[in-house]
């Protein structure tokens, strides 16, 4: 799998077009110094650099990018290599779903110090994390989908983030996705063949690509299909949520003045 050309595309796609567009309507029009967390390719990050006079890319691996104005940085959004109230505007998208839910608290409470100004999340919005899982053709365990492993709400993210003010939310997108207990286990049972087996994430136990999807036993077909029929009931009950949701945050003027 080509990873570059796969995020490419994904940048290109009209969902993540809008996903995108959303974000910057929540950003600070200008502003001295930002930081981008998982920064990844850094297509972020050079669009931060239109409105800030420099931008910190931080990945845990040190991003790959040439430009004047943009730092990149390696590091983890569980233990930020910065200062107190550094960054008048701090961007956290695509990434929390991916921290462990006893590690969330650390790195929430880090981007809540680092920050000077505002702070902007993107999260999926009450995401099933049992829709769409494969299974680990190394080690044989049930991964969530995309590597994502905490979900979230508006009750979540405000316990997260307590210290910073909610200013505004938004969504993204709109989704029925969701599933059940007997339609999840049928299709661990049956290897998940339909998960997110195009994702560039590693197993979140082993550590391994997560691979193909194995060949299955007629049983495994027909546990397959039955976890199909009981989805496709349970989607005539579901009310469409949004697919994301992002929200802007703002640090108490008190709380960075006392740091500062």
């Amino acid at each position: 799998m080509n990873v570059s050309s796969n995020l490419t595309e994904y940048r290109a796609s009209p969902a993540e077009q809008k996903r995108v567009a959303d974000l910057f309507t929540l950003l600070p029009a200008t502003g001295v110094r930002a930081l981008d967390i998982g920064a990844r390719d850094c297509y972020l990050a050079k669009i931060l650099v239109e409105r800030f006079e420099r931008v910190v890319a931080l990945d845990l691996e040190r991003p790959q990018v040439e430009h004047p104005a943009i730092d990149p940085v390696a590091g983890s959004v569980t233990c930020l290599p910065f200062e107190d109230n550094q960054f008048d505007a701090v961007l956290c998208a695509e990434v929390l779903e991916h921290i462990p839910e006893h590690l969330l608290a650390t790195a929430c409470s880090e981007i809540s110090r680092v920050a000077r100004g505002q702070v902007v999340i993107g999260v999926p919005y009450r995401q099933d994390l049992r829709s769409g899982r494969t299974t680990c053709q190394h080690c044989g365990k049930s991964n969530p989908p995309w590597g994502h492993v905490s979900s979230f709400d508006e009750a979540h993210l405000r316990s997260l983030f307590g210290a910073l003010i909610w200013e505004k939310s938004s969504f993204v997108g709109t989704t029925v996705e969701s599933t059940n207990w007997l339609s999840a286990a049928l299709l661990d049972y049956a290897g998940n063949p339909f998960g997110t087996w195009r994702q560039d994430e590693a197993c979140v136990h082993c550590g391994s690509a997560i691979g193909s999807p194995a060949a299955r036993t007629p049983v495994q077909r027909i546990a397959t299909r039955l976890a199909f029929v009981l989805n496709s009931l349970q989607a005539r009950f579901v009310e469409p949520r949004g697919n994301w949701i992002h929200v802007l945050f703002s640090k108490p003027s008190a709380m960075a003045g006392s740091i500062a």
